[in-house]
């Protein structure tokens, strides 16, 4: 067996006993037969929040299970048929058993960092909000660009993307947009993407053709779950009901339908404007206690927090990742050192290499400074 497949092996043993230590394999299966037992109980739907957390739980678990398996019997397998090949002098069985040993080196990696987000609220499903910052016009269409990227990646995930509110540019793009993504551990990822964004290319909205930069930021906050209490006092909130501004035609809005949520001692807004007064105000109270949380978790994550640059205003400050078009072609993530040229692929939403590189860096317990050192 060459060395270089020995050692492409001994990485996915190592990510292997990861995944055994975060879901601790040997007593898995005992866990996951009392799960079995408990959905079974005729009287687990009284409660359909709890049957609910029961079904995601034992779901989680035996995806885990799956997963551990599928990566040890593929490995299993391949080695033997590298073994058998070598043996009979059949070099096309050891090649295709070395490719398929090098494509269970990256399910193993991709598996290995999704098992890592195992934090408070990684699991949830998620609330992304995007804002066009200083550029104008430039900045209103780098907010639709992102929101149409973020889209397009929720999608080949195969989460659910809802639109929350949406505030249209007067000339072009939009001024901001806010989106509920649901899926298994949508927050988990999506959080490495709230920051500033920045964009340089040569703009369409300028006549003489000039080069511009514009700025966009992105701020992600997970959905509160049912079980987690979040408490809102009626004389902590201002509710103020508007005209939403759509696309116009039949479906224009003609009455007070939209709602915006201010909580009076943190300053913030948040908004709704796609359902009816009821629902909104629903999904604003929602969205409110989700921003409530997040503030909570940052509390609590404060020494992580201190050693990643916040989100901040989006300007020149406080960037993340700068996306260039002209005159040459690269999107390079400023905390990691990751970078690609592939412009068109990231805005169609492959961001992958990007949320895995902040994950791992977050997880050895990086500094910007020191990842961006190392590069």
């Amino acid at each position: 067996m060459r060395a270089e497949t020995q050692s492409q092996a001994e990485t996915i043993r190592k990510s292997l006993a990861l995944l055994a230590q975060r879901m601790d394999y040997e007593t898995a299966p005992h866990r996951l037969e009392e799960f079995n037992a408990m959905i079974e109980d005729p009287n687990l739907w009284n409660d359909p929040a709890k049957a609910q957390k029961l079904m995601r739980e034992r779901q989680m678990l035996m995806d885990a299970i799956g997963t551990y398996r599928m990566i040890d019997s593929g490995l299993r397998d391949n080695l033997e048929l590298i073994e058998l090949g070598e043996m009979e002098g059949d070099n096309e069985i050891v090649t295709e058993a070395e490719a398929g040993i090098r494509a269970l080196v990256q399910t193993a990696r991709e598996k290995e960092l999704e098992a890592l987000l195992d934090g408070e609220a990684d699991g949830n499903d998620t609330f992304l909000e995007i804002n066009a910052g200083a550029g104008g016009t430039e900045s209103c269409d780098w907010a639709s660009m992102l929101a149409r990227m973020y889209t397009r990646w929720a999608e080949k995930k195969g989460y659910k993307v809802e639109l929350q509110s949406i505030s249209e540019g007067e000339e072009a793009g939009i001024k901001s947009v806010a989106y509920k993504i649901s899926g298994h551990n949508a927050y988990g990822w999506l959080k490495s993407e709230s920051g500033v964004h920045r964009l340089v290319r040569i703009s369409p909205y300028d006549s003489a053709a000039r080069r511009h930069t514009s700025f966009s930021s992105v701020w992600v906050y997970p959905v509160v779950d049912d079980n987690i209490e979040i408490e809102v006092l009626p004389n902590e909130i201002r509710i103020d009901t508007y005209r939403s501004s759509g696309a116009g035609g039949q479906h224009v809005n003609t009455t007070d339908s939209a709602v915006r949520i201010t909580h009076l001692a943190t300053g913030i807004v948040v908004t709704s404007s796609e359902k009816s007064q009821h629902q909104n105000r629903d999904i604003a109270m929602k969205a409110l206690k989700s921003r409530l949380y997040q503030m909570e978790l940052d509390k609590r994550n404060a020494a992580i927090n201190a050693a990643h640059e916040a989100k901040g205003d989006a300007g020149w400050g406080n960037q993340i990742r700068s996306y260039v078009l002209q005159p040459y072609q690269m999107v390079k993530d400023l905390r990691t050192g990751v970078e690609t040229s592939d412009t068109d692929g990231v805005l169609n939403g492959d961001l992958d290499r990007f949320m895995q590189a902040t994950l791992a860096m977050d997880v050895a317990g990086k500094s910007r400074a020191e990842a961006t050192a190392e590069d």
